[in-house]
């Protein structure tokens, strides 16, 4: 099935409870990032980054100007970014969770409860980390693998993988130049989709789980996607 599983599931998974999850991550991305500088993306390349990566994830335009909006008012909210690592039920599954919050307190009550609920385990800092890869993906429809191949080799792109299953096409490519390869893209394919285009936590090995350890680790998921502060999960279990 191939290690990047993971990505071309959320491609096809889009139900309107995780658009609401992608509108909501990437509005407080964008107004950390407008209110940590400008608020004009001209003036401001994180915010510009930002907005670029949440019109790719079909963020709506009114999304973002509201975001954008409630940076340049007088809201004091402030968030910082915190990384959880845990362990689910069964043989060496394992789960990250990015979060951006105003209250660190309530987001790692949250969290333990829903490791309690689920009878997972949260980790230190670095216990589950090291078996992941940092990497920029970008999933889209299309099979050209050469074409592919030779535009980012001609970018300067440093391309760790190109897979095809399904039509559909992941790319991976160092995090840093996520932005540079989605241009390379764009210049491929002018009327491009993307159905995925962020930076992730790509597992180098994959389990699967079976029974209640299955179901135990499905919850598990369901109540951290209910955790307002949980921006980002990523996990190696392959049937989840």
């Amino acid at each position: 099935m191939g290690r990047h599983f993971e990505v071309r599931a959320a491609a096809m998974a889009k139900t309107a409870n995780a658009k609401a999850k992608v509108y909501s991550r990437y509005s407080k991305e964008i107004l950390v990032a407008a209110k940590n500088g400008d608020p004009d993306p001209d003036m401001n390349q994180t915010l510009k980054k930002a907005i670029e990566r949440a019109k790719a994830n079909n963020v709506p335009a009114d999304v973002i100007k509201r975001a954008i909006e409630k940076a340049k008012s007088s809201a004091d909210e402030s968030y910082s970014s915190a990384r959880y690592e845990g362990f689910g039920q069964g043989a060496g599954s394992t789960i990250i969770i990015d979060c951006l919050t105003d209250n660190a307190n309530r987001t790692i009550a949250n969290l333990r409860a829903c490791f309690n609920k689920s009878h997972s385990k949260l980790g230190v800092g670095g216990s589950v980390s090291f078996g992941y890869e940092h990497l920029g993906v970008i999933v889209i429809q299309y099979e050209d693998e050469e074409a592919m191949m030779d535009a980012m080799i001609e970018a300067d792109i440093d391309l760790h993988d190109i897979e095809i299953e399904e039509g559909y096409m992941t790319i991976t490519v160092e995090p840093t130049q996520l932005d540079d390869a989605k241009t390379v893209v764009e210049n491929l394919i002018p009327d491009v989709k993307f159905e995925v285009l962020e930076d992730k936590m790509v597992p180098n090995e994959t389990v699967t789980l079976e029974g209640e350890d299955l179901e135990l680790f499905k919850r598990l998921l369901t109540l951290l996607d209910d955790v307002d502060d949980v921006q980002n999960v990523y996990h190696n279990v392959e049937n989840a």
